[in-house]
């Protein structure tokens, strides 16, 4: 039973971060999977096949209206020693000025294995993918529409609608973590959303800026994860940057045409910056807190991913 203490300190980093910051991450995934994921456990007494459930809730705010929010089940199960599976599915729900929209997000799968282990040191790699929950093209039907069913932006879309690869390595000690990975879109998605399907809009100029992702393939990115963590008896907290950097252009369908082309300003570099909070009740069950803020964004985003703030709580069993 968790005693009083306990209960108050859970309330008070909750009062402390009840503004909506950042879980750090507007990428596609990857900076949340195995050896690029925030707040890793370290021990020299702990192999990696250890296993834990992870329930995890964020609100996140865009760079236009929508609001986004999700609630994740993230499962690690450990095959042995040196080996670790992960895979991660979320239910997403979002509501802006254009409308509302929920289901299933994508799902996250990745293995992660322990390449080298030193005194201060442990070396994990990942591979993984991330799986399409649909095609990213759900609909609408409101006075925004004229009562037609119409397509919703990126933003509103609860999957990325395209097959993903997924890479990256990671150097974790007591004190530090360094990581970086790397996704690549294998596929476009199917998102048909176009300006003028929504005639009775207000604001026909900020309909017409976000109209470049029909049939929209991500371009490749990079991230970096440099991170400081300090750990006591019972609890932690940490204080990193996540800097990713998207190194080929977006390519869409050019609106009015049936003509595939590069979309400008979607390359470039995507910073913020990121804390946890993290207390552990006994060794199987803990909570954190992991929250950021955006400093740099890229110009153009039709992908719909970032995100200005977000809170991110979760509770973990261990087993």
């Amino acid at each position: 039973m968790l005693k009083l203490r306990h209960l108050i300190l859970i309330a008070s980093s909750l009062l402390l971060v009840s503004q909506p910051y950042a879980q750090g991450c507007s990428d596609a995934g990857f900076c949340t999977m195995g050896a690029m994921k925030p707040d890793q456990n370290y021990s020299k007494r702990i192999a990696i096949k250890l296993r834990s459930i992870e329930l995890n809730y964020y609100k996140g705010t865009s760079i236009i209206s929508p609001v986004i929010s999700a609630a994740t089940i993230d499962f690690n199960l450990g095959i042995n020693d040196y080996s670790a599976f992960q895979i991660k599915v979320p239910y997403m729900w979002i509501t802006g000025n254009l409308g509302d929209n929920a289901g299933l997000g994508d799902i996250s799968l990745s293995y992660t294995r322990l390449l080298k282990a030193t005194n201060n040191w442990n070396v994990n790699g990942t591979l993984g993918a991330k799986l399409p929950s649909n095609d990213a093209n759900a609909t609408i039907s409101n006075e925004h529409t004229g009562g037609m069913e119409s397509p919703l932006h990126m933003y509103y879309q609860t999957s990325l609608g395209s097959y993903d690869a997924i890479a990256g390595v990671s150097a974790l000690s007591g004190e530090w973590l360094l990581a970086t990975g790397i996704q690549i879109a294998l596929t476009e998605n199917n998102n048909q959303f176009v300006w003028s399907d929504f005639p009775n809009y207000p604001d026909r100029e900020y309909l017409e800026k976000n109209n470049r992702g029909i049939e929209l393939k991500r371009g490749i990115d990079v991230m970096l994860r440099v991170e400081r963590n300090w750990r006591f008896t019972n609890f932690n907290f940490s204080l990193g940057a996540l800097p990713i950097y998207r190194i080929t252009k977006d390519e869409a369908i050019i609106p009015g045409t049936t003509e595939r082309g590069k979309i400008e300003g979607t390359t470039g570099l995507a910073l913020s910056i990121l804390g946890s909070f993290g207390y552990h009740f006994d060794v199987n069950n803990s909570v954190k807190i992991i929250q950021g803020i955006k400093l740099v964004d890229r110009d153009v985003n039709p992908d719909g991913l970032t995100r200005d703030e977000v809170l991110s709580i979760s509770y973990v069993y261990k087993f």
